[in-house]
């Protein structure tokens, strides 16, 4: 294995989707996104291949018989993602540092395997009715999947201590601010912020 990785995980609506957007878009960071596997439906607006490989759960079982995976679970029944070996390869291949928006537990479970060559940063919502708020604001889900992803951030936000460091995404122009210091202290790089 070579290249670095850096890890943003959070409960589902704290923001790590938008903050991974932020750190792509700095080309001195040489970061690529690893687009995970999953086997839920696609929204509007998404594209396979780009936001994520979307696969049946059929063929989701059979790249797991296959050890085809860095890391995967089962985040609801029959509701899949995980992270192929294939998609971090090519990345150190092209001489680039890999980027993961992962939820919390893949975040875990990447950065137990790939130790001191990742960082991970745990993102934080500033309370579970701000994150509730943010869903809803959304608008993309019935009231009982919100219910359902309020109850899972819950659990989830007794993980954040395991992660490398937290931010907390209150103001999110500060978020991206304290992101980006410590992704390029990682990777060993000047940043203008």
């Amino acid at each position: 294995m070579s290249g670095k990785a850096v890890i943003i995980s959070a409960p589902s609506g704290a923001g790590k989707t938008t903050i991974v957007r932020h750190l792509l878009g700095i080309p001195a960071f040489r970061l690529s996104f690893s687009v995970s596997a999953c086997t839920r439906p696609m929204r509007n607006g998404e594209v396979d291949g780009r936001d994520y490989h979307f696969l049946s759960v059929a063929r989701f079982k059979d790249l797991i018989d296959e050890n085809a995976f860095v890391e995967w679970e089962e985040v609801y029944k029959n509701n899949y993602y995980g992270t192929l070996k294939s998609e971090v390869e090519s990345i150190w291949d092209l001489d680039r540092h890999v980027l993961f928006d992962v939820d919390v537990m893949g975040g875990l479970n990447l950065k137990s395997k790939f130790t001191n060559q990742a960082l991970a940063v745990f993102i934080m919502p500033p309370s579970v009715e701000v994150l509730k708020q943010r869903l809803e604001t959304r608008g993309t889900e019935p009231e009982d999947k919100i219910r359902n992803r309020i109850n899972k951030a819950s659990l989830e936000m007794k993980y954040a201590r395991k992660f490398d460091v937290i931010v907390i995404n209150d103001k999110l122009e500060d978020a991206l601010k304290e992101t980006e210091k410590l992704v390029s202290d990682f990777l060993n790089l000047p940043v203008q912020l």
